[in-house]
């Protein structure tokens, strides 16, 4: 597994997190400064669909870099990387 799986799998499992933040709202996190302030500028409702448009995003990118890194890995399995072109 390289930087591209790794980094993809991270950004899909942030944006469960952001999701579950933006549902659940606990209270700890929900209180910190820089969400107040979003929920200040925003209101709730407007801060709970940031949440989602950036949980979204990050799926996004996440799918986009595990779909880069399969095609790297080729069709046949095997790690492309590893390959001497030589």
């Amino acid at each position: 597994m390289n930087w591209l799986a790794l980094l993809g799998l991270v950004l899909i499992i942030y944006a469960a997190v952001v999701v579950w933040i933006a549902l659940k709202k606990p209270e700890k996190i929900w209180d910190m400064a820089k969400i107040r302030v979003f929920r200040k500028i925003l209101g709730e409702k407007g801060t709970v669909i940031f949440f989602y448009i950036f949980a979204a995003i990050s799926l996004g990118f996440g799918i986009w870099l595990l779909t880069l890194w399969l095609q790297v890995r080729g069709i046949n399995g095997t790690d492309s990387s590893k390959h001497d072109d030589s």
